[in-house]
């Protein structure tokens, strides 16, 4: 079976939606960002701060295609891995690309208690106004789009299901 890649911007969902799609498709949830901690570790802000934005990029790069080459999972992502065009065609080539995302509104309110994201710092409702201009259309890419906005875990995961049953790719490996 291919991964199932889940991209979108922060607070859409990811980890939370990527754990009950594994739960009811009986495959193996791993978390990109979990994965960089564990490795590097110490914690993304902590790598942000020290090394900088590239330097987490460049790990987030290799790590991800190292997680993409196991194959058979479900593969939850950060909300900046679609910045980088090879980490995108990685992803389409090894995987189906769900994107999630929410409304701005839904995002703020999510986000606003969140003090583990080095790019919200500042002020959580101006900076999720920024990085949402400027990453219009970076997860369009995506086949598989959901909007998490006012859905529940439940629902959200069935959508997901059902577009991957339509998926001719999501059996073969």
């Amino acid at each position: 079976m291919k991964n199932v890649v889940l991209v979108g911007f922060m607070g859409t969902g990811k980890t939370t939606v990527g754990a009950a799609l594994s739960e009811a498709l009986g495959i193996v949830q791993k978390d990109l960002d979990e994965v960089i901690v564990a490795k590097e570790g110490c914690s993304i802000p902590t790598l942000f701060a020290e090394r900088g934005e590239s330097y987490f990029r460049d790990a987030e790069s290799k790590y991800l295609d190292e997680l993409l080459d196991e194959g058979s999972q479900i593969l939850t992502t950060g909300g900046g891995v679609v910045l980088r065009q090879q980490n995108v065609e990685s992803m389409l080539q090894k995987g189906i690309v769900v994107a999630l995302s929410a409304s701005e509104e839904e995002l703020i309110k999510r986000l606003e208690n969140d003090t583990g994201r080095p790019l919200l710092a500042g002020g959580v409702a101006e900076r999720v106004r920024t990085l949402l201009q400027q990453r219009s259309g970076a997860y369009d890419f995506a086949p598989i789009q959901i909007d998490t906005t006012g859905k529940s875990l439940e629902a959200i995961v069935a959508e997901i299901t059902n577009h991957l049953t339509e998926t001719e790719e999501f059996g073969e490996q």
